[in-house]
């Protein structure tokens, strides 16, 4: 007779028992949900009620207990702080057992036990998935409202550098406009001057040769007296040399 015995043995002993139900309900306050056999689910149950009842509690006799059968401290204050929210007044009923069938090595009967939220734990659930999704959107908006608000910075930035831009290049033509018109001025003068100096030197140039013209016509006037007297002056030497031949012939 088993009386007063709960439990069951599957097969091992009561330290290797225990230390695979520790090991099997951290698993499952961790990840929320494990895939083990038929009846180690049901009986993987109780140890996970148990354990929901004490951390709903809250105090910290409740907290040693569950961390003298939870292996882990991260998972102990993770169930301590979500049970309450999660649960509230329910008594009862925290896990679903889902039976998906046989395993292929030995057809043994396989179930999926899960946590599950009761309807309180739900809506709180509900409740803070539309705030973050709230919040969510209005970080949208400020973010589009930010991004508009840097385009239209942009664009009036760009359009103040392109009439600045404009008014550089207008205000460079006129500038160029100016050195080319001092430049035509310059060079209007300075043909001016050019064309004076070239109209000087021609100038002095035929009156140079006015001038030459004239000295040679002198020295050719002048060459041209001085033989004109050495001429005569030969004629009349030779005058004089007949005249003096004639004299003696005369005289005899």
């Amino acid at each position: 007779m088993r009386h007063r015995k709960a439990g069951l043995k599957l097969n091992r002993t009561s330290s290797h028992r225990t230390a695979m139900f520790r090991n099997m309900v951290t698993s499952l306050f961790k990840h929320e949900r494990i895939r083990t056999t038929d009846v180690k689910a049901k009986e993987l149950r109780r140890w996970a009620d148990n354990l929901i009842t004490l951390a709903k509690r809250g105090d910290v006799h409740a907290m040693r207990q569950a961390l003298s059968i939870i292996r882990e401290k991260k998972v102990v204050y993770k169930l301590f702080a979500e049970a309450v929210e999660r649960y509230g007044s329910v008594s009862g009923g925290y896990t679903r057992i889902v039976k998906l069938g046989r395993r292929p090595g030995d057809a043994a009967p396989i179930s999926l036990i899960e946590l599950i939220y009761s309807e309180e734990g739900k809506k709180k659930k509900k409740k803070k998935k539309q705030a973050k999704v709230s919040v969510k959107k209005k970080q949208v908006v400020e973010k589009k409202e930010a991004e508009e608000k840097k385009t239209e910075e942009k664009k009036e930035t760009t359009s103040e550098e392109e009439a600045a831009e404009e008014k550089k290049v207008i205000l460079d033509s006129k500038e160029d406009m100016s050195e080319e018109k001092e430049v035509e001025v310059k060079t209007e003068s300075t043909t001016k001057d050019l064309d004076d100096r070239f109209e000087e030197q021609a100038g002095e140039v035929v009156e140079s040769e006015e001038t030459e013209s004239e000295e040679t016509e002198s020295e050719e006037t002048e060459s041209e007296e001085s033989e004109s007297e050495e001429t005569e002056s030969e004629e009349s030497e030779a005058k004089k040399a007949e005249d003096d031949a004639e004299e003696p012939e005369a005289k005899e």
